[in-house]
């Protein structure tokens, strides 16, 4: 097995085939597959599509809460005609770790259900011939393991999923599987960076291939009407574009990159790819984007929705895109795990920022995160036994990202925790390891954060400083000093940040969620906490402070839409907290914040104002 970081593409030397469909699926509740052979054939088997998860598509409470080892199984062909090339199953997705048969062989196994991997399986199959494909999937939750929680077992010996975290565990074969097939020698990897000298680009890249010798490289750059743009030979170099298009937001233009593996005059790999060219960074207070100020304005995002749960729906993803553009948003954060590859490449396509969340979500002991996370106990979570597995994973998974998405234009900094309890003195070393692990993995050195519970307070908090910026998550107003209490809502929430100024002066910040669950329909006058006239007062209460603020560069509200949860009484069939609710309509605070951000100066409180 290899990772496969490259998505996968057709050109005239690298094959491609979709297995999207109907699949064979199974449960096995006793562990019975292995024992049994279910790698040679699924005994009594019922269809199930990728990609999804199968959760919501069940009627019954023990299928959708199901918790344990489950089976896939697809019959495939393969082409005679890919004989001598090195044949590989891409699973984009399978939550939470998977193994993979060929014909009845194992061919790799990973952990992480956010981020692809490709078996190898050429030695392993007929061509032109029937070939059978297993898939043990399993989405129990471990302390070890992104992202965090435990699993429990029922009275009736049925295992229920306990996520340290307030979304639902949905699970499965998530996102398209792909059946590639490319040459012996091949491109395994590319890398950009870019310099900005006035109307000019230098475009640094590197190539690397699974060969050293015997070959040369050549890259290329096209404009969107197809004229070269510059090229250039060598496992490195430098390409200068003059009137370069830049990748902005709203206006995103993107290039399209040619590399090439020859042999004489014959090409014996081709890799292409569309490619945004920008800069990023921190500069103060301020976000450049090309060396221009931009205030952050938009979501933290789940990716789900009804039926598919967390598969890939492209028909919701472009729904969307269709709704940021309309409200004025500039970006949204993946929380809290990797958003699938279509969704970043919509992202270079509509020119949205995206702030790239890996799965380290729940690293707080709590089933209740999110009311411990704004005024719960301490559980010294990094201090226990299964802190250095877990932190092994989380590097591993931190490095599979970085290694998916570095490329991508839209990609403006990374996001390496969720509310992890930074409280903790044993967090430090944990997050240091963390923050230099990420520093040394991106070659385009964007800003790096986590997001702040809110009992990580100034005072309290051991790991703050390791961020270029700092991420809040803050919800006065609602799970501390809600309803009639608003106003000592705002006040407390002012002392607490004129507590970060006076830490981390020169630094900014942005509000990576603020929120109310609100039920759509529901008004009252005057307003009570879970009504829309509630969720727009405490957004204008919000609002009102980061304004006041000149620290404050961005607000990602909290939530895009309303997702699922796990059932309790504190949640009313999920998070409500939704700017639209689950079927992507807008609730009254979706106008809201239209016309807010649809107002804001471009360059909202930078110097350049």
């Amino acid at each position: 097995m290899s990772f496969s970081n490259l998505y996968p593409v057709t050109t005239s030397v690298r094959r491609l085939s979709d297995l999207s469909g109907l699949w064979n699926f199974k449960f096995d509740p006793d562990g019975l597959g292995k024992k049994e052979k279910w790698t040679q054939g699924l005994p009594s088997p019922m269809t199930m599509p990728v990609p999804a998860s199968f959760a919501d598509i069940f009627t019954d409470k023990k299928s959708r809460e199901y918790t344990g080892d489950f089976w896939y199984e697809k019959e495939i062909y393969i082409p005679g005609e890919w004989r001598d090339m090195e044949v590989g199953l891409r699973f984009e997705g399978a939550a939470h770790r998977a193994t993979v048969y060929v014909n009845g062989t194992k061919a790799g196994s990973h952990e992480g259900g956010f981020l692809p991997f490709t078996v190898i399986i050429s030695k392993s199959v007929a061509f032109d011939a029937p070939n059978l494909i297993s898939v043990q999937v399993n989405n129990e939750l471990r302390e070890d393991c992104l992202p965090v929680g435990r699993t429990a077992e029922l009275a009736d010996g049925s295992k229920m999923a306990k996520g340290y975290f307030d979304f639902f565990n949905y699970s499965g074969l998530i996102r398209p599987v792909k059946l590639v097939a490319l040459p012996k020698k091949h491109i395994t990897d590319y890398s950009l960076t870019y310099s900005l000298i006035d109307k000019c680009a230098e475009v640094n890249y590197s190539v690397t291939a699974n060969h050293k010798n015997g070959f040369r490289v050549s890259a290329a750059i096209y404009d969107e009407s197809g004229n070269l743009s510059g090229e250039a030979e060598g496992k490195e170099g430098s390409i200068y574009i003059s009137n370069v298009r830049l990748w902005e937001v709203h206006n995103a233009y993107l290039y399209k990159f040619v590399f090439k593996i020859i042999d004489g005059e014959t090409v014996i790999d081709e890799y292409t790819d569309q490619i945004g060219i920008r800069t990023f960074e921190i500069d103060g207070h301020d976000f450049l984007l090309n060396g221009k100020p931009i205030y952050m304005k938009g979501f933290g995002k789940h990716e789900e929705s009804e039926s598919s749960g967390r598969g890939l729906n492209p028909s919701v993803l472009k729904r969307d895109f269709e709704l940021m553009k309309w409200i004025g948003a500039n970006s949204f954060r993946t929380a809290h795990y990797p958003h699938s590859e279509e969704t970043l490449r919509l992202a270079d396509r509509e020119g949205i920022m995206v702030v790239d969340e890996v799965a380290a979500v729940g690293l707080m002991a709590s089933t209740l995160n999110f009311f411990d996370a704004s005024q719960g106990p301490q559980t010294r979570f990094f201090q226990k036994e299964t802190t250095a597995k877990l932190l092994e994973r989380h590097l591993q998974q931190l490095k599979e990202l970085i290694l998916r998405d570095k490329n991508r234009a839209c990609v403006v900094a990374w996001c390496v925790a969720n509310e992890p309890e930074t409280t903790d003195d044993e967090s430090r070393p944990y997050f240091e390891t963390v923050f230099a692990k990420a520093r040394a993995l991106d070659p385009q050195h964007r800003p790096l954060t986590f997001t702040s519970l809110m009992t990580a307070t100034p005072d309290k908090c051991k790991c703050a400083d390791l961020c270029d910026f700092i991420s809040l998550n803050r919800y006065y107003g609602w799970y501390v000093f809600g309803g009639n209490e608003i106003t000592a809502a705002e006040n407390i929430f002012r002392q607490e940040l004129a507590g970060w100024t006076g830490r981390i002066p020169d630094k900014p910040f942005v509000f990576s969620e603020y929120g109310a669950d609100t039920a759509s329909g529901i008004h009252k006058l005057p307003s009570v906490m879970w009504s829309e006239e509630y969720q727009t007062e405490y957004l204008n209460m919000c609002h009102r402070v980061f304004d006041s603020l000149p620290f404050v560069r961005g607000e990602q509200v909290w939530a895009f839409a309303d997702f699922q949860t796990g059932e309790g009484i504190m949640r009313v069939d999920g998070n409500k907290k939704g700017i639209f609710t689950r079927s992507r309509q807008p609730k009254a605070a979706a106008h809201l914040l239209k016309e807010r951000w649809e107002g804001l100066p471009l360059r909202f409180k930078s110097e350049e104002e």
